[in-house]
């Protein structure tokens, strides 16, 4: 545990680590930025695993992303609050017991309700520990060294989600979905251990802060209620049914209400009076609307993969993991490139990329080889650092110096929501789509009398022969929803790098460091 860490003294900051302790302290750091960000996507191959064994459909299946999503979403505006509560040191590593904790707990659910909750609870605990390993990470190395002590931050960032599909699809073919979760422990508990002795002399002051409560109240409300809706709209009719029209009006009123008290409490939990900047209100848009797009990718691409292509959850996760490549090599060029010409090309040119990515996607067909598939993968790569650090860049450096914290905040909150609200509504466009281009199927097939007698004098029973050719309807009309879902897609990025040209180019060097 902890222990009685002593907070480091106002004016009275110990000095930062050096040789083998600071190697020590930014392994433990990185690691714990690692398991958070490998949840994010270590389940998406895993979803048709996870909704057989539970006995729940695979788009309820997704609700095991979008939970731990919508959760982390919410608690990453309380990460301030929360630190300085606590102690930046104690509440690094209570969130962190806390993970260990819900991971458990999601791989022993006995039942879909279970798993999703603990994963909110997972999300819960797993939010603030981003932005506080960021944090510790910038005290522990020296200030000539603050460009290392982001790296750190940014490979595991990017590398954890790299190897979250690969990791889920091995695990759940050769073991289990539990142990998709039980992995998390081994790590947290070293990382507890070791937390509580190298960063000891980096606690900082407690202070019995404000918390906003009835923001954070409307906050949950609006966001349970609007997701909900998402997630149970398909399978209840949308707004045939009593439910859902509930909920969407507890999200519309929550909402509003959200927005008139954050707009006029000194303290509240988002500070949405950033948004006057258009600077950072176009860029955050921007941003939020590729990482929507992403998203889309890695948890729709798999699910087809796996239910009509007959991927394996280890295959499918292959052929997620290559869009990584190329993001690593090009991060360290991205930067300097951002820093030497006008930001919004190189923006502009990661978000249209990733439209063009998704018309790639576009062609995708029921007997596509593996390399078609994992092509567009791979060369996705190329874009995502330059949108994803010329959009920190330009999107801060629309905010006075004494607002990027707020506004830093902000955007993580608008990235990570749009990614969940995105994943719900993908899945019920790709639901909805199968079903109508299947029934437009039917109704303009030619010779499907003629394949059943073909089938039957191969000596397959009648039953047998129309299932088949029921499977192969079902396979290319699931296939012509999967090209709807990323046509939209393609139009959302292409909309989001036009949005681009609306932020001012900044006049100066912007402080990225309260970035997460």
């Amino acid at each position: 545990m902890a222990g009685p860490a002593t907070p480091a003294a106002a004016g009275n900051t110990p000095p930062p680590l050096s040789g083998a302790k600071l190697a020590a302290a930014a392994i433990v750091l990185g690691l714990a930025n690692f398991v958070v960000m490998l949840d994010t996507t270590i389940a998406n191959v895993s979803v048709p695993h996870i909704a057989g064994s539970l006995g729940v459909s695979a788009t309820q299946g997704t609700w095991v992303i979008t939970s731990y999503a919508v959760a982390e979403a919410i608690c990453v505006p309380l990460t301030g609050w929360f630190a300085q509560r606590f102690g930046t040191v104690r509440a690094f590593i209570y969130a962190l017991i806390g993970f260990s904790i819900c991971s458990a707990l999601c791989g022993l659910s006995p039942t879909l309700a279970t798993l999703v909750v603990f994963r909110v609870c997972q999300g819960i605990c797993g939010g603030p520990l981003m932005p506080l390993s960021q944090t510790l990470l910038l005290r522990i190395f020296p200030k000539a060294k603050a460009g290392t002590a982001m790296s750190v931050a940014a490979m595991t960032t990017i590398i954890a989600p790299i190897l979250g599909p690969i990791l889920g699809g091995m695990i759940s073919d050769n073991w289990s979905w539990p142990w998709i979760f039980y992995i998390n422990l081994p790590v947290a508990l070293v990382c507890v251990a070791a937390a509580a002795r190298l960063l000891k002399p980096f606690e900082t002051p407690t202070l019995s802060s404000r918390i906003d409560v009835v923001g954070l109240v409307l906050l949950i409300v609006w966001v349970g209620a609007f997701q909900l809706m998402l997630d149970l709209g398909r399978e209840r009719d949308w707004f045939s049914s009593t439910f859902i029209v509930t909920l969407a009006v507890i999200a519309a009123i929550g909402f509003a209400a959200f927005i008139i008290w954050e707009l006029t409490d000194d303290n509240p939990i988002v500070d949405l009076k950033v948004l006057r900047h258009r600077g950072f209100t176009a860029g955050a848009i921007a941003l939020s609307a590729a990482f929507a797009s992403m998203y889309v990718s890695v948890v729709i691409a798999p699910l087809w993969m796996q239910s009509v292509l007959g991927y394996t959850a280890t295959w499918a996760g292959y052929t997620m993991a290559a869009m990584g490549v190329f993001a690593m090599l090009l991060a360290p060029v991205a930067g300097q490139v951002t820093q030497k010409i006008d930001a919004r090309y190189t923006v502009c040119f990661g978000i249209a990329w990733l439209g063009f990515i998704s018309i790639l996607r576009m062609r995708w067909n029921a007997d596509a080889p593996f390399f078609t598939l994992a092509f567009p993968q791979l060369i996705q790569g190329i874009g995502t650092p330059f949108f994803m650090i010329g959009l920190m860049v330009l999107a801060l450096g629309a905010v006075p110096p004494r607002e990027t914290a707020s506004a830093a905040g902000l955007m993580a909150f608008l990235r990570t929501l749009a990614s969940a609200m995105a994943t719900s509504a993908a899945t019920t466009i790709w639901e909805n789509s199968t079903q109508s281009s299947r029934s437009q199927l039917v109704g303009v097939m030619n010779g499907g009398n003629a394949l059943l007698d073909q089938l039957q004098a191969m000596g397959m029973p009648l039953l047998q022969a129309r299932a088949t050719l029921e499977r192969l309807v079902e396979v290319q009309g699931s296939t012509i929803a999967v090209d709807h879902v990323f046509a939209i897609s393609a139009v959302m990025c292409f909309g989001a790098a036009a949005l681009v040209w609306l932020i001012p180019r900044p006049q100066g060097p912007v402080d990225t460091s309260a970035a997460h």
